[in-house]
């Protein structure tokens, strides 16, 4: 492809994007198997251009005056890249898969385009959707400003090794004999931070269940669960179930751990991979709907029998727009109010599973205090059975309130938030 064709690519894929509101993901990934044309330079060239614009919409938006794709993607060379004004002319000459030339009113825009200084509002500098300022405000209080640019920063690639197959200094060995460059992740004992690009599905490292893809702060989160050899332990929103498979290997397959999930097809892959990881302590279970007030019927068997129950809570997903930077631009308030009813319910359903004496842990990958402490709050004020219990790591600042918050700028990982609940003895 040429650079031309490239940007054109880029142009018509946030084009989409906007029109659509599907994940940005899915729509590049559409993109490249209809485009076999497409080398891996040419789709990382697409890609470069198409997050830009993502990660800095509100930024380019208020540059140019405009929140058109194609003239963010033209913005984006300019004022992110430092392309001059006459090579991005020559880049949309009209030719073949080229974007068409710059009609005067662009022309115009660009010339006058800079990028907004300080004295912006800050979710116009930081790039996220105004009505969440105050949550974030309540979240870092003077600190906004240095978390949030953290979550404009490209995301690295982390893996967790299975310590069912591998340590973590075999996996490091392993991976500099297949050329690629990795350091041990700064907290958690099971991680390991990529620092070279890697076709992971090609390492027999990978494909043996040696290694899985799973952010540091994931994997934070399940070794703050506290999972033992022996347990009895309920995912209970285990999704695709890497959270699942860190835990099993935490129980060394000893115990048993089910995993559940209301989407039978986000679970069906994760038999496979369990058995790819030497996991044998592990089920799956599909669930119906929550019907407040009654006993689960689909986990009756574990009403007030679970040493611990995994509550992976459906939420904005606010912590991982480094990943999915398109994300904050959908999130709206009627969606927000959304899941914080959804939490309220899955924190419910998984209340009735803990014996007591046992936990549970409330994960969310968001940074939001309305889904996060406040859910939290509420969960507590209605039992009176259950107490949140202290969070701290080794390197980091002991949680101030309930939960523990992760985020790039604190502890270099996705934003998560973590709070253990444990039910007294007796109630």
């Amino acid at each position: 492809m040429t650079p031309g064709a490239r940007l054109q690519s880029a142009i018509e894929i946030l084009d989409e994007i906007f029109k659509t509101a599907r994940p940005a993901d899915r729509v590049f990934d559409s993109w490249s198997r209809s485009s076999r044309f497409a080398g891996s330079k040419d789709r990382a060239a697409v890609s470069e251009i198409l997050f830009a614009v993502l990660r800095r919409r509100a930024e380019l938006a208020t540059a140019c005056g405009s929140d058109d794709a194609r003239l963010l993607a033209l913005a984006a060379l300019l004022l992110l890249d430092g392309k001059p004004l006459a090579e991005i002319e020559a880049l949309a000459d009209g030719g073949r898969h080229a974007p068409a030339p710059l009609v005067e009113e662009e022309r115009v825009a660009l010339e006058a385009a800079a990028l907004p200084g300080a004295d912006a509002l800050p979710h116009i500098r930081l790039n996220y959707p105004e009505f969440l300022q105050s949550e974030f405000e309540r979240a870092f209080g003077p600190r906004l400003e240095v978390e949030m640019t953290g979550m404009l920063e490209r995301a690295p690639t982390d893996l967790r090794v299975n310590t069912l197959k591998s340590s973590r200094d075999k996996a490091l060995a392993a991976l500099a004999e297949a050329g690629i460059t990795a350091e041990p992740c700064a907290h958690s004992p099971w991680g390991l931070r990529l620092l070279t690009r890697a076709n992971l599905p090609g390492l027999a490292l990978y494909r043996e269940g040696a290694v899985e893809i799973q952010d540091e702060g994931s994997q934070l989160a399940c070794l703050l669960s506290g999972a033992k050899p022996g347990d009895q332990v309920v995912d209970l929103c285990a999704g695709g179930g890497g959270k699942s498979l860190a835990l099993a290997a935490m129980m060394g397959n000893r115990g048993q751990i089910y995993a559940c999930d209301i989407d039978g097809r986000r679970l069906a892959g994760l038999v496979p991979r369990a058995e790819r990881a030497g996991i044998r302590n592990l089920q799956t279970r599909i669930l119906g709907p929550a019907r407040p007030g009654e006993a689960d019927p689909d986990l009756a068997a574990l009403e007030a029998r679970a040493d611990l129950v995994f509550v992976d809570a459906p939420c904005s997903g606010s912590g991982a727009w480094r990943r999915s930077p398109d994300a904050r631009w959908r999130l709206t308030p009627e969606m927000l109010a959304g899941y914080r009813a959804a939490q309220d319910e899955v924190l419910t359903r998984g209340a009735g599973l803990v014996r007591p004496g046992g936990a549970l842990v409330y994960v969310t990958c968001s940074l939001l205090p309305s889904e996060n402490e406040d859910r939290i709050a509420a969960f507590l004020a209605a039992r009176p059975g259950f107490s949140s219990g202290p969070l701290a790591l080794p390197g980091l600042p002991e949680a101030a309130g309930p939960g523990l918050r992760l985020s790039p700028a604190s502890s270099g990982t996705d934003g998560f938030f973590i709070a253990l609940l444990r039910r007294e003895a007796g109630r």
